[in-house]
């Protein structure tokens, strides 16, 4: 993904969205990673995009994650 695309909340998110539906989850992780000002609605991307890919461990351990990263 283009540099000046990765700081664009939207952009990310849905690019999130679409590589999880894909199945490619650890391009999904990298993209998460690497955004600075995360929101609710770039962590619900990934919290169903974990459930979508069966990995429930994951997803739950981000959603507790949330309101502690949130806060911040």
């Amino acid at each position: 993904m283009p540099e000046n695309y990765r700081n664009h909340n939207i952009t990310s998110t849905s690019a999130i969205d679409m590589l999880m539906k894909f199945g490619d989850v650890e391009s999904a992780e990298r993209i998460f990673r690497s955004i600075k000002a995360k929101n609710i609605i770039t962590y619900g991307a990934m919290v169903k995009g974990y459930v979508g890919n069966e990995m429930f461990e994951k997803a739950l351990d981000l959603f507790e994650k949330v309101d502690i990263e949130l806060d911040d």
